[in-house]
């Protein structure tokens, strides 16, 4: 069974320590304590709490078959006179899109404005993380 501490859980849904602590003390997600006393998610309730709290789709969202929506704010734009790059910041992501600088100028990317990274991809890789990072190995 894995287990996450506080701020390990903090990590994953993208919010601070004490958001955690007070959906935890409200009930809202169950917590335990381990053998030193400090607060502990197990994975499953943490994955059921995650889907729960996932956003309803954005207006729209019915429309496509695309289901990987990111909200976030338009932190860069470069355009030459075709092409433009658009960052987007959604939460602890950044997203670079490549679009014509004709459908940057249509959809008004600037900036500071919100924007929706809309993702379909036939290939998603999916990598497990290591419980801990190694410590004190060299690269080779």
């Amino acid at each position: 069974m894995t287990m996450f501490r506080i701020g390990e859980a903090a990590g994953l849904l993208g919010v601070s320590a004490d958001t955690i602590r007070r959906w935890v003390d409200a009930g809202r997600l169950p917590a335990g304590r381990d053998e030193h006393g400090h607060r502990v998610i197990d994975g499953v309730d943490l994955a059921a709490f995650a889907r729960a709290q996932a956003a309803d789709p954005d207006a729209g969202a019915e429309l496509s078959s695309a289901r990987n929506r990111l909200r976030g704010i338009v932190v860069d734009v470069r355009k030459d006179t075709v092409m433009a790059q658009v960052d987007i910041q959604a939460g602890p992501f950044r997203i670079v899109s490549l679009m014509s600088r004709e459908a940057v100028d249509e959809l008004g990317l600037r900036v500071g404005s919100v924007a929706v990274a809309v993702i379909k991809s036939t290939t998603v890789v999916v990598e497990r993380a290591a419980s801990t990072p190694a410590r004190g190995r060299s690269g080779g």
